[in-house]
């Protein structure tokens, strides 16, 4: 056994006071007053918890980032991002329709065309918050070469239709039209080639042929989306068609000047767009374009407004 040293007995005892503590931050020790002290490395994270984490928040451009989280039915998402079903797409649809109709009726030059080119892109933009594709408008890509072919010799059998009805004097009386006196050549290329294409074609065979047809195929078919189109597309010209039997002397003389005459021309116009609208829509689904039905259009408005200039 050592022997005690006997300078021992003179060391002062250091006191707990002066003994130098070891902050609980700097102990090597895993164990705290509460339990386990849980690693960096060990702790469960957002993802564990099937809830995202801040790094797979997405921010306003689609790229993930620091963002705030955004949870499945968080209040603050917004409900415009979330689409609509099908048959309040088109009762919207109708709703633009309503409103267009009335405006581009008292609207003309500029203003109409600009309005015609918003409400087509409003109507696409009803279509796509429905869920809707430019394959359910009939404007997929990969159909407008077929949709262009279509149009094309669909406006060459006009142009020989008009031909053969501008040289027989038994139909050469439906060309004439009150509407082409003072007409210029310029106003003639500018209504040929601006204002029927954007200003009619355009606005009507998006919204009737392209959306609403699109909408009711998705819920109901071929049957009911031809109907529904064909049916508003027929009450669409009720306004158009106000002053059309003061203006075609033909029909002047079929309905006279009464307003009972009036009444029966504006149905009669009625009656014919809407199986006009038919046609339409079965060349829209047969060619699966919009294109197809678009060329027919224009060729018998505009080709219409040249054969009756050349005869006035």
């Amino acid at each position: 056994m050592p022997s005690r040293d006997p300078d021992d007995a003179e060391r002062p005892v250091a006191k707990d006071a002066e003994r130098p503590v070891v902050e609980d931050a700097e102990r090597p020790t895993s164990y705290d007053s509460e339990g386990p002290t849980v690693h960096d490395s060990e702790r469960p994270t957002a993802h564990d918890a099937g809830q995202p984490s801040a790094d797979d928040a997405e921010g306003p451009s689609g790229v993930r980032g620091r963002h705030r989280l955004r949870v499945p039915g968080d209040p603050t998402r917004s409900r415009w991002r979330r689409p609509i079903g099908t048959w309040p797409a088109v009762v919207l649809t109708v709703g633009v329709l309503v409103a267009a109709n009335v405006l581009l009726a008292h609207w003309d030059g500029l203003l109409r065309l600009v309005a015609a080119v918003a409400v087509s892109v409003l109507l696409l933009g009803v279509l796509r918050w429905a869920g809707g594709t430019l394959a359910d408008a009939g404007l997929a890509p990969g159909t407008l070469g077929r949709g262009a072919r279509w149009a094309a010799v669909l406006a060459g059998l006009v142009g020989v239709v008009y031909l053969a009805g501008a040289l027989l004097p038994a139909t050469r009386s439906l060309f004439e039209d009150r509407r082409y006196d003072g007409m210029t050549g310029g106003e003639l290329l500018v209504r040929v080639l601006v204002v029927v294409p954007v200003g009619t074609v355009l606005v009507e065979e998006i919204a009737f042929r392209g959306v609403l047809y699109g909408l009711v195929y998705r819920a109901r078919g071929t049957v009911w989306a031809t109907t529904v189109s064909s049916v508003l597309f027929g009450l669409w010209h009720v306004l158009p068609s106000l002053h059309l039997a003061a203006s075609k002397p033909a029909l002047t003389s079929v309905f006279g000047d009464s307003a009972l005459g009036s009444v029966l021309a504006i149905a009669g116009a009625v009656l014919f767009t809407a199986a006009s609208g038919v046609l339409f829509c079965e060349l829209r689904r047969r060619s699966g374009s919009l294109l197809a039905p678009m060329g027919l259009h224009w060729a018998v408005n505009a080709l219409g407004y040249v054969v009756g200039f050349l005869l006035r």
